[in-house]
């Protein structure tokens, strides 16, 4: 697998990108890659520290730096916990004048359903 497009460091074996820890050697195709859902995971990240071939003072590296720029999060959604945490996802604000517009379709196709009609409860 290539790595990916956002590169936070780039080591002699190893990069921290925004798919997690990537090895640098694509002839690996991704088999040694960490996803940043299971950085930590300690059995997997031992488990690939102890492959052959493993520069482990590259890898610990990248994991510390990986580990930094993505913390544990106790969120099931680490992806919209570090878009909220880059300032992307706002909270939404509630007016207390203005309701909430909610829509439905009541189990229609949305493609049969007329356009533009709003209903105000």
């Amino acid at each position: 697998m290539a790595l990916h497009h956002d590169i936070f460091w780039v080591g002699r074996q190893w990069a921290v990108t925004g798919a997690g820890i990537q090895a640098v050697d694509q002839r690996l195709r991704g088999v040694l890659d960490i996803d940043v859902a299971r950085l930590w995971d300690d059995n997997l990240v031992q488990s690939r520290r102890a492959k052959p071939g493993v520069n482990a003072v590259d890898f610990d590296k990248a994991l510390t730096t990986a580990r930094e720029r993505f913390p544990q999060t106790l969120d099931s959604a680490p992806i919209v916990a570090q878009l909220e945490a880059l300032g992307v996802i706002e909270t939404p604000v509630v007016s207390p004048v203005v309701p909430a517009m909610q829509l439905r379709a009541e189990g229609r196709l949305a493609r049969f359903l007329p356009q533009w009609r709003i209903r105000r409860q």
